[in-house]
């Protein structure tokens, strides 16, 4: 595979400023916090170009996914410029709108909050409430949510960093890339020490604090539990984090 990109030389295209942001999972709070922060310094520095990307898991465990997916399809569909990928809890709850088990991702993971958010209280402990609730929910949710989280890209790539949600299996070309391992592996990605064609810059996986390996970041930082969203922003090769709490 030849030589990756580490770290320390992993840098933007020329002009272009980038930011990255870790797991939401409802805490649409601390999303609209951080966003109006990172625009901020954009209307301020004014970058020649710009990029924000979302890494994924919107929805599921925090109280309010409505409005994380509501905010999120106004600021796509309002500046291209702003990306958002695709997280398993994201398919998972495509999943469940296609096809309502009380034994999917959605319903044993935080799909009860984010039908909340929608006013709807799902009943999972049998087939049939499980299927009443999936009614009243898609009764509910404007279909712009959906076409939204149907149309999520899996990665995006900008100079020497690859952006995902959850990693890559190493040794596939980055072009090759399954979405499966995209947005769930873990193991084998995150115990991989060589350097990659580019710096993967993912979440996922939930940790105390950004974690910055010489082939890898991730910004994963729990901020449903924790109270803590953070971000990456990259320029030529400067990086630095950026961190909202409750």
């Amino acid at each position: 595979m030849g030589a990756g990109v580490s770290y320390s030389e992993a840098s933007t295209p020329e002009g272009m400023r980038l930011y990255a942001i870790g797991d939401v999972h409802g805490a649409h709070a601390l999303m609209a916090a951080l966003h109006a922060r990172i625009m901020e310094e954009i209307l301020h520095d004014r970058p020649d170009d710009w990029r924000i990307v979302y890494l994924g898991d919107y929805v599921d465990r925090g109280p309010a996914s409505r409005g994380v997916l509501e905010q999120l399809v106004r600021l796509t569909e309002s500046d291209p410029r702003v990306v958002a990928l695709a997280g398993n809890h994201d398919i998972g709850f495509l999943d469940f709108l296609e096809n309502p088990s009380p034994f999917g991702l959605f319903a044993m993971n935080g799909g009860f909050e984010t039908a909340l958010s929608y006013g709807v209280e799902i009943d999972f402990t049998s087939e049939a409430a499980t299927r009443r609730g999936h009614g009243e929910l898609v009764a509910r949710m404007p279909q712009r949510h959906k076409a939204f989280l149907a149309a999520l890209p899996f990665s995006a790539g900008f100079g020497d960093f690859f952006f995902c949600h959850a990693g890559i299996r190493p040794g596939v070309p980055l072009e090759a890339q399954s979405p499966d391992d995209l947005t769930w592996i873990r193991r084998t990605f995150l115990a991989h020490d060589g350097l990659h064609p580019k710096l993967v810059v993912h979440g996922h996986t939930p940790v105390d604090a950004p974690e910055i390996r010489a082939n890898r970041v991730n910004l994963d930082t729990g901020a449903w539990r924790t109270g803590r969203l953070t971000a990456l922003r990259m320029e030529g090769r400067e990086k630095r984090l950026i961190e909202v709490s409750a």
